[in-house]
């Protein structure tokens, strides 16, 4: 009679620990809980292949960061905007003198990079690595510097449950043959350091012609393509692009969006960026939008006056700040 109790006794502490999975503090997809993200059947799951979802922010360039990369302020973006993902964008050229490929303090940058990535992980969000892509157009101006970066990267953070890699941001005037050169040897580089690891992919266009990516994809597991848009320049005719990459079995993650003009700038358009998280949600696409800084632009989520980086309230949120929030719980 003891074995028999002491056997029931078990089998009901199992069916209890199943019955009370691990959650998030919030409830929210957590890098504690979900684990390392992967590629299945064109959707982003976790490490036990649920379906999952991302929505976040991304910095204004880690090079002009520098007050924001800080544990007290991840945990705002984690704790108080409900983000589950924050992306650290790195300029590869432009900005100034400060530009990873251009002139930047290279040491400093990739340490502002290391700690952005370790912060995320003290407030369960996942980071994504933005190798960004912009003025320098074609991703292989700069290949011999992406090589070395992403092995670095890559062996730094194997380990990690939250890092995402981003291997060119905005690639434009170039063609998808060039990109998809750039991808098959910097992928393997990466793989060979971080073999479970997630991994975007930019595309045409200043990444909006999945389109041109649906009908010739990379030949690589694990791997999501990048959709950018703003919705006072981006409306249906985008949509429409994304609707046949998904239609393609095309995995997208909108990596970069904004409810202003493609420019950053006025005007802002709430309605049409409703219209479009309505569409990514409904497809299960994940978002981050540009940019949590206080920059004098309609973009940036902070007021311009916000000299904090911690203790935030609702009214130090700019009016795409404040949509944001509203945006990600509600959904959430």
């Amino acid at each position: 009679m003891k074995k028999l109790v002491a056997v029931v006794l078990c089998l009901l502490m199992l069916v209890g620990c199943n019955s009370t999975p691990k959650e998030s503090f919030d409830g929210k997809v957590r890098p504690s809980v979900n684990g390392v993200l992967k590629v299945v059947d064109g959707k982003l799951c976790d490490e036990k292949g649920n379906q999952v979802m991302l929505r976040g922010i991304s910095n204004n360039g880690v090079s002009i960061s520098h007050m924001f990369i800080n544990d007290d302020t991840f945990k705002e973006i984690s704790h108080f905007m409900g983000a589950n993902v924050i992306r650290l964008a790195l300029y590869t050229w432009g900005m100034g003198s400060v530009g990873y490929c251009s002139g930047g303090d290279k040491e400093l940058l990739m340490k502002d990079v290391v700690d952005g990535v370790k912060y995320a992980e003290n407030n369960d969000m996942y980071a994504m690595i933005d190798w960004h892509i912009l003025d320098d157009g074609n991703p292989n101006k700069y290949i011999e510097d992406a090589k070395v970066f992403f092995d670095q990267v890559s062996k730094e953070f194997k380990d990690s449950k939250n890092v995402i890699y981003e291997i060119c941001n905005e690639p434009n005037k170039c063609e998808w043959q060039d990109i998809k050169d750039y991808a098959e040897i910097i992928i393997p580089i990466i793989r060979n350091n971080d073999p479970d690891s997630l991994i975007i992919v930019g595309t045409p266009n200043w990444s909006q012609d999945v389109d041109v990516a649906a009908n010739d994809p990379l030949g690589f597991d694990n791997i999501m393509y990048t959709l950018h848009f703003y919705s006072a320049t981006h409306k249906q005719s985008l949509r429409d692009k994304a609707q046949y990459a998904i239609d393609n079995g095309l995995p997208l993650f909108v990596t970069e969006f904004g409810i202003t003009a493609a420019s950053g700038g006025f005007p802002i358009d709430e309605e049409e960026g409703n219209t479009w998280i309505e569409f990514l949600e409904k497809n299960g696409i994940s978002y981050i939008i540009w940019n949590f800084s206080r920059a004098a632009e309609p973009c940036a989520a902070l007021n311009r006056n916000e000299l904090k980086s911690k203790d935030f309230k609702i009214d130090d949120f700019s009016q795409a700040g404040k949509w944001l929030i509203e945006t990600i719980n509600k959904n959430s």
